[in-house]
């Protein structure tokens, strides 16, 4: 059983996919980038999370219909520096990924804001994000 230290405002995210095993390659080493680890797998979905929290989800559409991507949705993953932001982007281009936005500041999400966006191999929009919160 997974206890709950803390509590969060999202318990877990969820993008459909049409290959589980394709999509566990690609965020496999990408998240790992980010120390965000593989915590459960099933034939229809993998989970990623830290201690041992599913949070992130890749799965089959529970009607088996194409998984498809929504207007304006992304998934922002959280780094702890702008070395792992920088290494995140360079880590999905190297596993297929497509540029939609290369490591910086970004002044018009706030002054400590730095990230990256990318599109994953079923044109999912993700970013990690870096916000520095103290000198």
């Amino acid at each position: 059983m997974i206890e709950h230290r803390e509590l969060r405002s999202i318990c877990h995210a969820s993008l459909g996919t049409k290959n589980v095993g394709q999509a566990k390659a690609f965020y496999q080493p990408l998240l790992k980038t980010l120390a965000i680890e593989l915590v459960c797998e099933y034939e229809h979905a993998v989970a990623f999370g830290k201690g041992g929290y599913p949070e992130f989800w890749l799965q089959i559409p529970f009607d088996k219909k194409m998984a498809s991507q929504g207007n304006g949705v992304h998934f922002g993953f959280v780094a702890t520096s702008q070395e792992q932001v920088d290494n995140f982007y360079q880590q999905a281009l190297a596993l297929g990924a497509k540029d939609n936005g290369k490591p910086g500041e970004r002044p018009e999400y706030g002054d400590k804001y730095y990230g990256c966006f990318v599109l994953d191999l079923e044109g999912n929009k993700i970013e990690a994000c870096y916000w520095k919160l103290s000198d």
